[in-house]
């Protein structure tokens, strides 16, 4: 499948997942993100979740992160140059939804794409490649150009991987792993 009907079927697919249903996936998920190579790892992206969009509720994975002392750091997206502003995670600075219904960052102190170690990245599907697709725009592969390349990008997804995604771009960048309720894929 084509990169647009793939967006289509995984929308579909999370809006048909009940709220409550959700909420004990996104914990699963959490708790599986304990078998990834990570934990000696210490500064930390995670994506703030569109609730709304049925995406994998990052909370229980942020919770976990803070409970292991690792810094964790949340962006501001950029729409006009497609690109995001990192910062420390300060609950009291996170705006609810933007104008895009995107939680994010109002401000604190500014993090440095080369000095994450780890990105905790957001999708609708992905292949068993480690090919990603999201919304798009093309923000997360904007941002993981700018990151180390020894950086571990991890997507979390309700769903087990396509066989394949037909219309990769070179500028795609491949994830090292994705976490599921039940396994961890690592490419």
């Amino acid at each position: 499948m084509n990169k647009k009907a793939l967006r289509t079927l995984y929308k579909q697919k999370r809006a048909a997942i009940p709220a409550e249903q959700q909420v004990l996936l996104s914990q699963q998920i959490a708790l599986q993100t304990l078998q990834l190579p990570i934990w000696d790892k210490q500064v930390f992206h995670s994506f703030l979740s569109i609730i709304s969009f049925g995406e994998v509720d990052t909370s229980y994975l942020i919770r976990l992160l803070q409970e292991r002392e690792k810094t964790l750091v949340v962006s501001r997206t950029l729409m006009e140059t497609v690109h995001m502003e990192h910062f420390l995670y300060d609950p009291n600075q996170i705006e609810a939804n933007n104008k895009w219904h995107i939680p994010e960052p109002q401000g604190g102190i500014p993090i440095k794409s080369e000095e994450i170690e780890v990105v905790f990245v957001p999708l609708l599907a992905y292949d068993i490649a480690g090919n990603r697709i999201g919304y798009g725009k093309g923000f997360y592969d904007n941002f993981l150009e700018e990151c180390k390349a020894d950086t571990l990008k991890v997507g979390l997804s309700f769903f087990p991987p396509e066989p394949l995604i037909e219309d990769i771009r070179e500028g795609d960048i491949p994830l090292d792993y994705v976490v599921t309720p039940k396994e961890v894929f690592e490419f």
